[in-house]
């Protein structure tokens, strides 16, 4: 298919993205999703099965309503990579003739139309990962969550869009471009699984897989408004998942579902949890119905001291807190342990190589601004590294963010080991000072300091996902539920523009970054797959400290992490139905996506 002389990438973009838009021109011809898709579209998966078992619908039915909304959400948020909606439709074909002589579903995906995050393999297709170089070698097999569905009678229909590097949350690269915000298209969608989440969210998929290494599952689904899981370790088999990291195991990749309810998220555990490949991954342990007491005990916090999160990130927590008081369940606040060792020991591991096999298969392809920094940062000289943490310290009187400065540089193999004993030794305190402690049953915490990111923010904020990444340093399942949305009235008071006012904060630098009088921002690019026209230099916005404006971001989705204890990925799942529940009726769901603002 492809020459064996390499390409320059814009010509390999060009090429995949003419691609893509043949595999999407039949679905353009049809007539948009209207009132008759609207059934299909409100229908949680679990439903859609449900409604299909009884012969009300069929398989064709809700995949031609689910290919019209992914046109839609394709054309307004650019979250598409490849598509087989022709391979889809022979799919949902084949299921209603089975059913329409067995008169049984084939399992309990049967019909749901299913997206998956590029990083899995479909057999017949590429996983180019946003890398010219991966492109035009089609995968020869699925990988085993991907038969998982399909064996369950679920039908893939297309992959959806990553970050460069799959290691930083602004979902955009040189292959597909960048991908919106569902809810504003000044904003991203998140990452790394952020392609994913805008799909769901805009009802262009039933039910969806993302992975996460620091926050990549639930950054996005807090950003666009769905739910999503991340697994603890060793729960989904990665055979077939591909990633930027071959032989890293110092903070391991998981698999995990995303979905439009807690009920998708459960099926989509059930359905994968022990199964175990050909590799014999993952542990051998099902799905277990966890015994749930009447009144659970959660633990909760509104900062963990790193960097202090915005008002409308803290708001989500407090509405989650006083909702699950009412329902009878008892919160108690707590302090996170040292949540910036958390943040070094993630960094110095994922940095000990200079990031040389994060970004081995780049080739010739252009390294993106937001993810440009955190590359090029181990490679600096040490002692410019250390002056400018010196500088950083002194200036802003921060004690906070130039340990992770200086943990971002080359280690040796005993300093690797090093590290990893450190990983284990934090992952013992935390374990001791949270869950033995105060025999918390699970822990509410927010998901990031932001509630959402300007397109070009990230390449000067990519410490705020330190609230995320401590989950996979400790190694515990997260699940993550929308709450509400930012207002106009979150704006930020002096308890978060001045570090001596309030509690809770942490790196002033950082801080200065979110919260201050915001001025006119730079031009930056906003179209679907566009690139900044200009993005906020670094210098205008640490006079400004701009990035947080709850005026620009009203209406865009805040969620929750769900935290359990490892191993506990059941009852994490059923604390997110708990929580959930507390919180009652919102728009957030199946059918609920009305329109993306400016």
């Amino acid at each position: 298919m492809w020459p064996l002389q390499p390409k320059p990438h814009s010509d390999v973009a060009r090429r995949k993205q003419a691609i893509r838009d043949d595999a999407l021109r039949p679905a353009r011809a049809l007539p948009r999703d209207g009132p008759d898709a609207d059934p299909y579209l409100r229908a949680t998966a679990k439903e859609i099965v449900q409604r299909i078992s009884k012969g009300e619908w069929t398989a064709s039915d809700v995949l031609d309503a689910y290919i019209a909304r992914a046109v839609l959400a394709q054309d307004l948020t650019n979250c598409l990579t490849e598509v087989f909606f022709d391979e889809a439709r022979a799919c949902a074909k084949a299921l209603d003739d089975e059913f329409a002589q067995t008169g049984k579903v084939r399992g309990p995906l049967h019909g749901v139309p299913v997206s998956f995050k590029d990083t899995f393999d479909i057999k017949g297709h590429d996983t180019t990962l946003g890398f010219s170089s991966h492109a035009g070698h089609p995968r020869p097999e699925d990988a085993l969550v991907v038969s998982l569905v399909r064996d369950a009678g679920g039908i893939p229909i297309c992959k959806t869009n990553v970050p460069q590097l799959i290691f930083f949350f602004e979902c955009q690269n040189p292959i597909w471009g960048r991908s919106l915000n569902p809810h504003s298209k000044s904003y991203t969608c998140g990452g790394s699984s952020g392609g994913e989440a805008a799909l769901l969210a805009m009802d262009g998929s039933a039910f969806g897989w993302g992975t996460d290494i620091g926050g990549s599952l639930r950054i996005p689904a807090s950003f666009c408004g769905i739910y999503s899981l991340k697994p603890g370790w060793g729960r989904v088999s990665m055979t077939g998942v591909q990633g930027t990291w071959p032989g890293f195991e110092g903070i391991r990749t998981v698999a995990g579902p995303m979905g439009r309810s807690v009920d998708d998220i459960e099926l989509g555990a059930r359905l994968v949890f022990g199964k175990q490949g050909s590799e014999f991954d993952p542990a051998p342990l099902p799905y277990r119905d966890p015994e749930m007491p009447t009144k659970l005990r959660f633990g909760f916090y509104l900062s963990d001291n790193y960097v202090k999160p915005s008002p409308a990130s803290q708001r989500a927590v407090r509405e989650t807190v006083e909702a699950l008081r009412r329902a009878g369940h008892e919160c108690v606040e707590f302090e996170v342990p040292q949540a910036r060792r958390a943040m070094e020991i993630f960094i110095g591991l994922t940095a000990a190589d200079k990031y040389r096999t994060l970004s081995a298969d780049l080739g010739d392809d252009p390294l993106e601004p937001g993810v440009a920094p955190l590359v090029m940062g181990p490679r600096i000289p040490g002692w410019l590294r250390n002056a400018v943490a010196w500088a950083v310290g002194k200036i802003y009187k921060d004690d906070v963010f130039p340990g992770t400065m200086r943990a971002s540089c080359a280690k040796s193999v005993e300093e690797y080991h090093r590290l990893v004993r450190r990983r284990d030794e934090y992952a013992r305190v935390f374990y001791r000072e949270v869950w033995d402690k105060h025999g918390f049953d699970g822990l509410i915490a927010p998901v990031l300091a932001m509630p959402g990111l300007p397109h070009g923010s990230v390449q000067f904020l990519s410490p705020l996902a330190c609230l995320d990444l401590l989950y996979n340093v400790v190694e515990s399942p997260v699940g993550t539920v929308p709450v509400t949305r930012v207002r106009a009235s979150d704006v930020a008071t002096a308890e978060w523009t001045d570090p001596r006012v309030g509690r809770g904060h942490g790196s002033p630098f950082l801080e200065r970054l979110l919260y201050g009088k915001p001025l006119p921002s730079a031009e930056k690019g906003d179209g679907p797959g566009g690139k900044d026209k200009g993005a906020a230099s670094f210098k205008s916005k640490e006079r400004a400290g701009g990035f947080y404006d709850a005026e620009k971001m009203a209406g865009l989705p805040v969620g929750v992490q769900v935290v359990g204890r490892r191993w506990e990925d059941e009852k994490v799942v059923e604390m997110m139905r708990v929580v959930d529940g507390a919180l009652g009726a919102r728009d957030f769901g199946p059918g609920t996506w009305a329109a993306q603002g400016k």
